[in-house]
């Protein structure tokens, strides 16, 4: 593949010389456009913000019966522990509908199992495989088969009224214990109901309280497997919102969203909670709040009070200085404007043809900018928006690299424009369901990769690129070549495996120590930021000689990366997300600047010491 005439070769970058982009007659128009398009992107982000702004509230909400399992065991009443909790900052309470245990354990009815009726009155007409319920508070008993389609009988034993159950109706739901949920709301505490489902139930969430958030039990919402019952489950569901419990996928869930929206909340498995203290456990729930958007903070009890009340003053005291305010959430629905959103999909694209335009090869680039963009539609099933935000995450992370990287200035051009970037992500990725967390970036792994990919081509030579494979294969390989060629490729592997929450690479326990002491202070900055933008500013100052300048210089393209990565987590606050940036654009620039003068004085001193100086 050959392109326009050769020109003269770029300075080189510490004896290495890397090609000039192409100075193409349409970069101005196209620099022009990206610039118009930011014009939307950034009135999206305006709005962006100001919503989030009116999201800065939590509920602690804490799990009642783990809390009355806990003053049990101590000697106290439910409600008192309940009320020194409160004090702390627990507003919020999470109800469970009754079942016909909870009747039988309130004194409500009384349950015998056939065979123990059968052995106290021998000749009555008992079946010993049934379990057989009677009122001790008028009209309980008699009231439940209604409910259920279960088939019951009514039947007289030892003068008394009994209903048969051809089966154990321990665990089957009886709807909410409305005297405990008025006590509550009279105390101020909100309520969260959670709802259990049966199959024989025959009229579900028809006699659910009046409270603000239902949380379903299980992998699945009520009525999920039928699509009337479920119709009718949202139906009745009114003005109350469905809690979107994190990392615990609800079948049926996302029906119930798109009319009623939902409440982010977050929870920690109990066995998992008592394997962390309290003031870590209390930095998880400030970070979920603070950064990721959760509405709802479910709480249970450590086994001991001082541990939980430990936990709820540390809680309340990061939520504060935060500046969450823990009260009734009121959810509002993300809506997004078609229109601006339409205006700023015109940057992104602009911006992919201007770096295909920009190639040394240009042909070359244009091949690879159409295959960068086909690849971010596809892996977004050809949604116009989610595709340009994927494009735009790609693109200007290299576009600036690939423009200029001449000198050390030139990595403030690359920042302007990844920032640039930041916003079209922004305008084309952030939707109702993304900002729920409902929808996940698609192509994250190729945020990091391909712009580091789409850089290296552009060192390519302006030449034919059968001749540049011939002199890559006749390149002599020297051992310092592949040690230093080998580390590159780890540590590139490390970042990779390392990306976003959940990865294939551990974090060591110092590491995480100083993640948790950042975070609890301040928005902690990425790791991958700090070391980037270092890296890339020592390879464009043409400190280090040979190839290394050029692997310095995509070393500083993953921390571009990493901007337009952060800004991908959509149900972050985008003004969390720009502390974050920020915070690693200005640790990486100084100790970018720093490392180039310490590098430049150590060379200077590795090619003089020892030589005497040569007298005037």
């Amino acid at each position: 593949m050959t392109d326009a005439p050769p020109t003269r070769d770029a300075p080189a970058q510490g004896g290495m010389t890397v090609p000039p982009p192409s100075r193409h007659p349409w970069t101005p128009a196209l620099l022009g456009l990206i610039l118009l398009s930011l014009i939307p992107a950034l009135l999206l982000a305006v709005g962006r913000v100001n919503y989030e702004r009116n999201e800065k509230t939590a509920a602690l909400v804490m799990d009642y019966p783990a809390v009355a399992s806990q003053a049990r065991r101590f000697g106290l009443e439910p409600q008192a522990l309940l009320d020194r909790y409160q004090k702390l900052g627990v507003n919020s309470v999470a109800i469970y509908e009754d079942v016909i245990g909870n009747l039988v354990q309130r004194g409500e009815v009384y349950l015998r199992s056939g065979a123990d009726l059968k052995a106290d009155f021998p000749g009555a007409a008992v079946n010993p495989q049934n379990v057989y319920l009677r009122s001790l508070k008028p009209g309980v008993a008699e009231g439940l088969p209604a409910r259920f389609t279960i088939p019951t009988r009514q039947v007289q034993v030892g003068g008394f009224t009994w209903t048969e159950w051809p089966t154990d109706p321990t665990f089957l739901p009886t709807g909410p214990n409305t005297a405990l949920i008025s006590e509550l709301k009279a105390k101020g505490y909100m309520i969260v109901y959670r709802p259990y489902a049966d199959d024989a139930l025959r009229e579900p969430g028809a006699d659910w309280p009046d409270v603000p958030f239902i949380a379903f039990n299980g992998e699945e919402v009520i009525g999920a497997r039928t699509p009337e019952l479920l119709e009718k489950i949202n139906e009745r569901m009114g003005k109350r919102i469905p809690a979107l419990i994190e990392a615990t996928p609800q079948r049926g869930l996302d029906t119930l969203i798109a009319t009623h929206g939902a409440a982010r909340a977050f929870s920690v498995n109990p066995a998992w909670q008592n394997r962390l203290d309290p003031i870590t456990l209390a930095s998880k729930y400030n970070l979920a709040a603070r950064e990721r958007s959760m509405r709802l903070l479910y709480l249970r009890p450590y086994p001991t009070i001082n541990e939980t009340e430990d936990l709820l003053t540390r809680t309340t005291e990061l939520l504060g200085k935060s500046g969450v305010k823990i009260a009734e959430p009121v959810i509002t629905p993300f809506t997004e404007n078609t229109t601006l959103r339409l205006l700023s999909l015109i940057g992104p694209v602009a911006a992919l043809l201007l770096l295909g335009l920009s190639f040394p090869l240009i042909r070359l680039g244009l091949l690879v900018a159409a295959a960068s963009g086909a690849l971010a539609l596809g892996l977004n099933r050809f949604d116009p928006y989610a595709g340009g935000a994927l494009i735009a995450a790609v693109t200007f992370p290299a576009l600036g690299m690939v423009l200029r990287r001449a000198r050390v200035t030139d990595w403030f051009i690359a920042t302007g424009l990844s920032l640039c970037g930041v916003l079209f992500v922004s305008a084309l990725g952030a939707n109702r369901d993304s900002v729920l967390g409902l929808e996940p970036f698609r192509g994250v792994g190729l945020t990091l990769a391909l712009p580091l990919l789409l850089v290296a081509l552009s060192f390519l030579p302006r030449q034919d690129l059968r001749k540049t494979a011939r002199d890559i294969y006749a390149a002599p390989i020297k051992l310092g070549d592949i040690v230093v060629m080998a580390a590159a490729l780890a540590v590139f592997a490390l970042v990779f495996l390392r990306r976003g929450n959940a990865t294939g690479a551990s974090v060591s326990d110092t590491e995480a120590r100083i993640r948790q002491d950042l975070q609890d202070s301040l928005v902690r900055p990425r790791f991958k930021e700090m070391a980037g933008h270092p890296l890339g500013l020592i390879g464009l100052s043409g400190a280090l000689p040979g190839y290394f300048g050029a692997m310095l210089i995509l070393g500083g393209v993953v921390g571009q990366s990493s901007i337009l990565n952060t800004f991908s987590h959509f149900h972050t606050p985008l003004l969390i997300s720009a502390t974050r940036c920020f915070l690693g654009l200005g640790i990486g620039l100084i100790a970018g600047l720093i490392g180039i003068w310490v590098i430049r004085a150590a060379l200077r001193l590795w090619h003089t010491y020892g030589t005497r100086p040569v007298n005037a």
